[in-house]
């Protein structure tokens, strides 16, 4: 069975999809995968309705927005890989004393290049009485410049992601937050499109058991081990770095160990998106997901 698969981008915390593809697990399950690369971070549903991809991976985000703006969308999500939220708020200051209510007096950077990381964190920030409107924060940069800025001392807290969370930290930065500890929040599955997943169902079944194989795998092996599966995919993040943010995110309890897409990981990501007016109604669980597609008949051992 092939598959073209278009990547999102090439994130670290996305090394599950890698890992599947580099142990061989898709390949065990019948499949063979065409990987394509996306022209810009979440530009994979374009290439779901274009025809050029089958599918792809990325946040449930990009079904409920198509959901709100079309309620017939034909886009839908399965298989939750990425049940926590991998950003972090890493800064000079103290991790013990620090709470979100003092971003409010900070010099503070967000991410620039995704929608995701900002809309829950202020949703975050809602919950603690804070006015994420009222927030002085810098918006339009890059998270590689923004380590620069707070290694510089131009930046007091920066949002970030791995690896530069763990670049950030080798500089002497601390992290400050860890939005995984929010709880679940489904942040990446695959995506498809309804005809896609009638042409393509036993491939599709058969991706679900390989990412079952791999989620096993992973609760048998450390980040040393996963960085040596996964590091031909990122070669430019040196080898320590890889394994390091790994050891982070895996004592986050960042990847999940079902594909089933989380209920409760669904509606939290919905609440955020809905606060800061990115949606203009609640998503409905029944219309974005492919509830059958999260049970496959499993030979993951």
């Amino acid at each position: 069975m092939h598959i073209r698969m278009a990547e999102n981008f090439r994130a670290v915390f996305y090394a599950p999809f890698y890992a599947a593809q580099a142990l061989g697990f898709y390949r065990r399950e019948g499949v063979d995968i065409e990987l394509i690369t996306s022209s810009a971070p979440g530009g994979g549903p374009a290439a779901l309705v274009d025809g050029s991809a089958d599918i792809t991976w990325g946040g449930p985000l990009r079904v409920m927005k198509a959901h709100d703006e079309d309620p017939r969308s034909p886009l839908v999500c399965f298989c939750e890989v990425i049940g926590r939220d991998p950003f972090f708020l890493v800064g000079s200051g103290d991790a013990n004393s620090f709470r979100l209510e003092h971003l409010a007096r900070l010099n503070f950077a967000t991410v620039s290049e995704v929608p995701t990381p900002w809309l829950c964190l202020q949703h975050d920030l809602r919950e603690r009485g804070v006015d994420p409107v009222k927030l002085a924060r810098v918006t339009d940069s890059t998270m590689g410049a923004n380590v620069a800025a707070l290694r510089e001392r131009r930046l007091d807290v920066i949002q970030e992601f791995e690896p530069y969370a763990s670049l950030a930290v080798r500089d002497g930065a601390k992290v400050l937050y860890a939005a995984s500890a929010r709880g679940p929040t489904v942040y990446t599955t695959f995506l498809a499109t309804r005809a896609g997943i009638e042409r393509h169902r036993d491939a599709f079944m058969a991706m679900t058991r390989a990412i079952v194989h791999m989620q096993n795998w992973l609760l048998a092996h450390d980040a040393k081990d996963f960085a040596a599966a996964v590091a031909p995919f990122y070669p430019d993040v040196e080898g320590g770095v890889l394994t390091s943010s790994f050891e982070r995110y895996l004592q986050a309890g960042l990847w999940s160990r079902s594909p089933q897409v989380s209920p409760q990981g669904f509606a939290r990501l919905g609440e955020s998106l809905l606060s800061g007016g990115y949606i203009a109604r609640a998503p409905s669980y029944e219309d974005c997901v492919d509830v059958r597609l999260s049970h496959p008949a499993s030979s993951a051992g």
